[in-house]
């Protein structure tokens, strides 16, 4: 998937955090929904400015950065 479309950083936005599509929502706010055990579907409906894809960029970003983090430091 390629998320640098739809995660954003802005730096007067959420004091520079990634967020979705220029919005507030951060991808750690994303995170901590899925991990307290939120469905997609109750995220898409809290929510609903956000979209499927949009949830899997978040997932996508995260990965991603995890990756390149134990790749520096290896």
């Amino acid at each position: 998937m390629n998320y640098q479309d739809i995660i954003t950083i802005e730096p007067g936005k959420r004091e520079g955090r990634s967020c979705v599509r220029g919005s507030r929502i951060a991808v750690s706010d994303m995170l901590g929904w899925l991990s307290s055990g939120m469905s997609h579907s109750e995220i898409i409906s809290d929510n609903p400015e956000l979209t499927e894809t949009d949830i899997r960029a978040c997932l996508a970003y995260a990965a991603d950065r995890e990756r390149r983090l134990s790749i520096a430091g290896a």
